[in-house]
């Protein structure tokens, strides 16, 4: 197998596992228990909280543990203008967000918030003056991804969230692409909320967390007892969040040699598929995660593209994971001036760092094949 879907999700690093296996096994204490068993648990949570804070230049405290990216999406959009003290209820997100997101919005339109929503432009970029416009007297929230999970195209979180600042909003931003791909540093960025989860940078999957500004009211969302400072309820997937310290740390200290080894293969992937009939890159090829790739062969549907690469032992996929199975086109390429049938074309190949310049090439070949033989059927049967 080819691996080439990381967007979708990572395979477990060895060093995570091991770590995890513990509280698996023997260490299986509650958190927010007070014996000697429960305290370990503790520690360990407590550590895995600072580890996750260093990824992306945070205070531990700031750290929410989440079931994922997803749940943490759902508690900045609802959670944040919830929580405003000066009624302001609005929000301002991008038309290319994650459905985490864009879900969330539609439920806080559904229950009477102003609702706004920004266009990229062709490349996927959402503009900081777009937000500026869009932004009023009545935003409590404005939430824009860091990287897009389907283009792989950076955003300019820092110059969103000084547009939205200026005016009295909140910022949030959904990095679960971006963190552990490239630098994340919420100081820098200025960001109240961010989102990340552990499974996109080789940690395990159920467990994401949201970074909540020091000093920034929020209204949980998941309800019971005080974990998590009263943001969070539930009883603490010890574990998991062990394997998303370890991941976050490893994805830390190794984070410039992944960058380069993995982008210079997503690189080598492109030169090879480049001249291909139809092909086209789509994104921001000089603002983009590492690892990404989204192509589109003129005329031939994705989703053929994707089975028959699954035929020849490649994972690939049409875009988010998380949309499978759906009959609608790409909201993300529909968003930046695809067609219905174009935007049904996009193949995502993501490259991880166990891929091989071997299993590029072969991937290379297999493509090249398969978007000949294509061609040579609709020619046949026209």
């Amino acid at each position: 197998m080819i691996y080439l879907d990381h967007a979708a999700t990572t395979p477990l690093d060895e060093r995570v596992l091991e770590a995890m296996l513990p509280f698996l096994r023997d260490q299986f204490g509650n958190a927010s228990s007070v014996h000697a068993a429960g305290q370990r648990a503790r520690r360990a949570v407590d550590q895995a909280r600072a580890e996750v804070a260093a990824l992306i230049g945070a205070e531990p405290s700031e750290i929410v543990f989440t079931s994922g990216g997803t749940e943490a999406d759902n508690l900045a959009v609802a959670g944040l203008p919830a929580a405003r003290p000066d009624g302001r209820q609005g929000i301002v997100t991008s038309a290319i967000e994650h459905h985490a997101v864009l879900h969330a919005c539609e439920a806080a339109a559904r229950r009477g918030a102003p609702v706004r929503i920004v266009a990229p432009d062709a490349l996927g970029r959402v503009a900081a003056e777009a937000v500026r416009a869009a932004v009023d007297t009545d935003t409590a929230l404005v939430s824009v991804m860091a990287a897009n999970n389907e283009l792989g195209t950076l955003e300019p979180v820092r110059e969103i969230a000084e547009a939205a600042h200026a005016l009295g909003a909140l910022v949030h931003s959904d990095a679960v692409q971006a963190a552990g791909q490239i630098p994340v540093d919420v100081r820098e960025t200025d960001l109240d909320a961010l989102t990340l989860t552990a499974h996109k940078f080789y940690g395990p999957k159920g467990i994401g967390a949201l970074y909540l500004r020091r000093g920034v009211a929020i209204d949980a969302q998941v309800l019971g007892g005080g974990q998590e400072r009263g943001r969070r309820a539930g009883t603490e997937n010890v574990a998991a969040i062990v394997g998303f310290g370890a991941a976050a740390r490893l994805a830390k200290d190794e984070l410039r040699a992944r960058r380069e080894r993995i982008g210079a293969l997503r690189d080598r992937l492109w030169r090879g598929l480049a001249d291909v009939s139809g092909a086209e890159r789509l994104g921001d090829p000089d603002r983009c995660l590492p690892g990404h790739l989204l192509v589109r062969f003129k005329g031939i549907d994705g989703e053929v593209l994707v089975l028959n690469l699954d035929l020849q032992g490649v994972c690939a996929s049409m875009g988010s994971a998380c949309s499978s199975g759906s009959l609608e086109a790409s909201h993300v390429l529909t968003a930046i001036g695809l067609g219905p049938e174009a935007a049904r074309e996009g193949l995502r190949l993501t490259v991880g760092r166990e891929n091989t310049t071997q299993e590029i090439d072969e991937t290379v070949r297999i493509l090249r094949h398969i978007v000949e033989r294509q061609r040579e059927l609709v020619v046949s049967h026209g």
